[in-house]
Formats: C-alpha cells, sequence, structure tokens
C-alpha cells in the first residue's frame, strides 16, 4: 500500500470497505452469541498489510504514519466490523519500535508484519490500583539471566489470541523510588512459552465480545534480553505509547458514529408511519444531524491530533481532547440511531443492539 496524498487516506478507506464487506453483520453476530474471536477477519486484515501500517518498511510493514492507521480503524468501524480484536497491535508495537533494541526489532517486527507473530496484549492494568499506574504491584525480580514475574493483571484483552505481550510491571518497589513513576519497566512477554509455566489466563465474560481476561503471574521467568528499553523507565515508555492508543480509539469512534447515522438515515427514509416516512418529521431529522454534526467537530480534532503525532510534536492534549470528543459523539450517535429505530433498535435482526453494547 502507498500513502494517499489526500489527508483523508480514499485509497486506503475504499480498500477497507471492500474488505469487510466480506464480513457482514451476520458473521459479526454469529461471533456475538457465542463470544468467538474474530480469526477469520484478523487474519485477512492481516494478509491485506492493514495491521503492519505503522511498521516501518525496513522492518517489513508499510511505514505509514497514524493519520493512515485512524483511516483503517474508521473505516472497519463504519462498515459494521470491529477493530478492537486487533487494533492494539497497531499502537502495542510502539513501544517496542520506539525503545526495543535493533535485535529486537529485528527479531519481531518482520514477523509481526508477516502476520506469523500477533503482538495483541497489553498488561498494565491490576485490580487494586486501576487507574494509579505507578502503584501496580506486579513485580520482576531479577535473578541471574532472567526476570521472575509475580503478580495480577486484569482487562488485559486478547490475551487468549496474541503470541506476544507488552508487560508492566515492578522491578523497583515503589517506597523506594525517588518518584512513584520510578522503578518500573517493560518487558516482551512470549505467551506461547508463558502459558502453563507461571502465567495463567481466566477469561472475563463482559456484555459485549471482547475477549478480555485477568492474567495470574506465579514465579514466570522471562530471559533478560527481552526487557525493552532500561530498567526502571517503562512507565515513560507506556505513555509515549497512550498518546497514540488514544487517537486510534477515538478513530474507531468516528467510524462507529457514522455507522449509527448512517443507519439511522437509511431507516427513516424508508419507514412509514401515517402515509409517509418518518424522516420527513423534524422530531427524526433534527437528532440525525445533530449526531451528523457532533462525529463532524470530534473527527476534526482527531485528524488534528494524528497530524500532530506525525509529525513529532507534543500531542497529548490534542489526543486526550479526541477520545473524550469522539467517545460523547458516539455514544449520542448510538443512542439517536436505537430511538430512530424504536422497537426494532433492539432487535438482532438490525444489528443496531450489537453495535451499541460494542
Amino acid at each position: 500500500m502507498s500513502e494517499a496524498q489526500s489527508p483523508s487516506h480514499p485509497e486506503i478507506r475504499e480498500a477497507v470497505r471492500r474488505l469487510c464487506a466480506d464480513f457482514p453483520g451476520e458473521y459479526w453476530q454469529r461471533l456475538d452469541r457465542d463470544r468467538i474471536y474474530p480469526s477469520e477477519f484478523v487474519r485477512t486484515l492481516t494478509d491485506a498489510g492493514f495491521l503492519s501500517v505503522l511498521i516501518p518498511e525496513e522492518y517489513g510493514g508499510s511505514g505509514l504514519g497514524l493519520g493512515a492507521a485512524t483511516a483503517v480503524l474508521e473505516e472497519i468501524h463504519r462498515s459494521g466490523c470491529n477493530g478492537g480484536a486487533c487494533h492494539a497491535q497497531m499502537y502495542t508495537m510502539g513501544t517496542l519500535l520506539k525503545h526495543g533494541s535493533e535485535a529486537q526489532k529485528r527479531d519481531y517486527l518482520p514477523a509481526i508484519a508477516r502476520g506469523e507473530l500477533r503482538l495483541q496484549a497489553f498488561g498494565v492494568t491490576e485490580p487494586t490500583a486501576g487507574t494509579d499506574t505507578t502503584r501496580i504491584r506486579t513485580f520482576a525480580r531479577k535473578v541471574g539471566d532472567k526476570y521472575v514475574v509475580n503478580g495480577q493483571k486484569i482487562w488485559i484483552s486478547r490475551a487468549e489470541h496474541s503470541d506476544l505481550m507488552v508487560l508492566l510491571c515492578r522491578t523497583t518497589p515503589r517506597e523506594e523510588c525517588a518518584k512513584p513513576s520510578d522503578g518500573m519497566s517493560v518487558l516482551l512477554v512470549d505467551m506461547r512459552e508463558a502459558v502453563g509455566k507461571g502465567l495463567t489466563i481466566r477469561p472475563v465474560r463482559t456484555m459485549l465480545n471482547h475477549a478480555t481476561t485477568e492474567l495470574f503471574f506465579d514465579d514466570l521467568e522471562v530471559p533478560a534480553t527481552n526487557l525493552i528499553g532500561e530498567e526502571g523507565k517503562g512507565f515513560r515508555y507506556i505513555l509515549s505509547g497512550m498518546n497514540a492508543e488514544r487517537i486510534l480509539i477515538a478513530s474507531e469512534c468516528i467510524g462507529d458514529g457514522r455507522f449509527f447515522v448512517d443507519r439511522a438515515t437509511a431507516y427513516a427514509k424508508d419507514r412509514s408511519v401515517f402515509g409517509r416516512a418518518i424522516g420527513e418529521n423534524q422530531g427524526v431529522q433534527f437528532p440525525i444531524a445533530r449526531a451528523y454534526v457532533q462525529i463532524a467537530a470530534a473527527a476534526g480534532m482527531v485528524d488534528k491530533a494524528a497530524l500532530l503525532f506525525d509529525a513529532g510534536a507534543d500531542c497529548g492534549t490534542e489526543a486526550n481532547m479526541a477520545k473524550m470528543l469522539a467517545s460523547e459523539a458516539s455514544w449520542h450517535a448510538a443512542d439517536m440511531c436505537v430511538q430512530t429505530h424504536g422497537g426494532f433498535g433492539f432487535a438482532e435482526e438490525y444489528d443496531i443492539e450489537r453495535k451499541f453494547r460494542e
């Protein structure tokens, strides 16, 4: 793939739409009923090169910017599909790309780009720490040429479907650090070797098909060569990747919002009550119009944040603004779409309730 000249990447968007046409609502509904991971969809995205857009060409990727990645995820969601099954690969590999050694990049990035390895798991959140990441308790003790890890993580999505995991843990107790954010390190865990040898994965069933889990570490041994960057600087490494995560997830929200506006508009034109289309009533028109405006405004902030990120500028504020505006606009669009459909918005047949939950 080559990066489109237009800021909106029309060629990429069209290619994604064509791919997603092979995965209609019925495909996602079937998986949703039994909480099945969309392996075929993820494999198709990988084979098409869309999950490696941010990996530099020298490591087998497309070498495109975050703007291209936002176009990919937005169109996936606007098409009614769900990028949540694989979007983490786009931003978790940034930790490896920015802070990993050259040997680590050569060992892993080409295989990730080819689809031979999946880097989908991001181990940060813990039950007792929540969003106060400086209080995580998972600890990695250096013993010779390896780290021995003990602790627990929660809400770790796709762990059952990932070969590798970026794991944040303490290597120095919090009370011994000059700053609370010091003393944390990042390890790259090979899940294929770890499960059953110190790592236990416990699925957490939720209201949507998101394959999230709880992880338990019991004397898990990780080679010291799998330390990413310097010991004790892991917190700042993780933070550097969160701007990309927020912008990418914001783009998914934009796609969801446009899905809901598209569906509500089509239904309002087709549904006839009292002898005319319900879309002829201002009480139906105005909420759709408001949702359209809110999504368009939020999309502008997503584009701005992505441009700043790609330019290497400080974009923390814009990334947070983009995610807040896009998530709220998407939520209001979802509610509007259900209201427009009335009782049919709750019917599985129309595929609105699934997207509402996602």
